[in-house]
């Protein structure tokens, strides 16, 4: 067993298990499981409306019962879909994975995108980004409208739920509005886990305002630094818990140099590219360049997605992986079950509940 010195801040680890043109299960199946085998935190699944390809978050819970610890992370699309159908349909995940479940928002601006719905045409980024936002509050709203222990399921008096403990939510936001309850109970997480992509501004101050996890694109260190100091700084003007803000380095990974050293013009670390940084290497010094940016404080982690989704997650899991943890840097088995418990993030408190027992 590793253990961790006092002190030390947790590494955590997540990689990208995208499978292009891939529509059957069993590819996934593989590739989510052997992430699993080396203990990452989550895996992400991409989804979006402007490429063919099945639905993320359906991919994923068909997943879950196959899988006993990783936590599963799809890509939600905010615009153009019914806030209320996302967050049953991310708690439903959150309940057949027992507690592993995360999500993605993300947002549609492309006008072909919207002529798929038949509806209003995109906002520029910034509205987008608010109305996701947004989503994300009416979210936790909703899985907070039932209390932990709404459901009595009691056979004699054929009463499945207390409905003191049901909450009608009276969300109302610029661009919808949802009464509630929901029609899920409370996920075990209480909050399913929320990643942001903060590649962008608005979307970086989605991040600071609503995120559990925020993925920056830097390929330098100092600004990849100064992005994690930016937004804990914003979460903090925000009156969140900077520290409840987990940032990972999202980082594209090239292992087919094997164990051979980066090559040229790397240096040992990653190069920026128009789809960020990526690093082409070999599983060691991969393992090194994790360290060092941990070590430093530029990052929490690593969000990485494998050039080769075959080739180079079994190298990242088989090679990078272990030594991590020789070092004693990364975990050798999951010390809980839930994903917010990978991610050492409390659960939430209901807020309904919490001002009920105010009056």
């Amino acid at each position: 067993m590793t253990t961790r010195p006092a002190g030390r801040r947790s590494l955590h680890l997540a990689a990208a298990v995208d499978l292009p043109d891939t529509y059957e299960a069993e590819p996934y199946e593989r590739a989510v499981r052997l992430a699993e085998h080396g203990a990452l935190d989550f895996v992400t699944l991409h989804d979006s409306f402007a490429a063919p390809g099945p639905d993320g978050l359906a991919v994923l819970s068909r997943l879950a019962p196959r899988t006993t610890r990783i936590g599963l992370v799809p890509t939600v699309t905010t615009t153009h879909t019914e806030p209320f159908h996302v967050q049953a349909a991310v708690a439903t995940l959150d309940w057949v994975s027992r507690g592993r479940a995360g999500w993605r928002p993300d947002v549609s601006t492309g006008a072909a995108e919207a002529r798929l719905f038949g509806r209003r045409d995109p906002a520029d980024p910034a509205a987008l980004w608010e109305e996701a936002g947004d989503v994300v509050d009416a979210a936790r709203k909703l899985w907070d409208s039932w209390e932990d222990d709404a459901e009595i399921r009691d056979v004699a008096t054929g009463r499945f739920v207390d409905r003191d403990r049901l909450h009608h939510v009276d969300h109302e936001g610029p661009t919808f509005s949802v009464r509630g309850p929901s029609i899920v109970p409370r996920p075990p997480q209480g909050h399913p886990v929320v990643v942001v992509d903060a590649g962008s501004p608005h979307a970086a101050e989605a991040a600071a305002r609503h995120a559990d996890v925020a993925l920056v694109a830097e390929a330098e260190p100092d600004r990849l630094a100064a992005a994690r100091t930016a937004l804990r700084r914003r979460a903090a003007e925000l009156g969140r818990d900077p520290d409840a803000l987990r940032v990972l380095a999202a980082l594209r990974i090239d292992l087919s140099a094997g164990e051979r050293a980066a090559r040229p013009g790397h240096g040992g670390g990653p190069l920026p590219t128009e789809d960020g940084p990526l690093y082409r290497g070999g599983p060691v010094d991969l393992a090194d360049l994790i360290a060092d940016r941990h070590r430093d404080g530029a990052a929490d982690g690593f969000h990485l997605t494998p050039l080769d989704p075959r080739r180079d997650l079994e190298r990242l899991v088989n090679a990078t992986v272990p030594l991590l943890q020789h070092r004693g840097l990364f975990r050798t088995f999951y010390p809980g079950s839930t994903l917010r418990e990978h991610l050492g993030l409390a659960r939430p408190v209901n807020q309904y509940a919490t001002a009920g027992e105010r009056r």
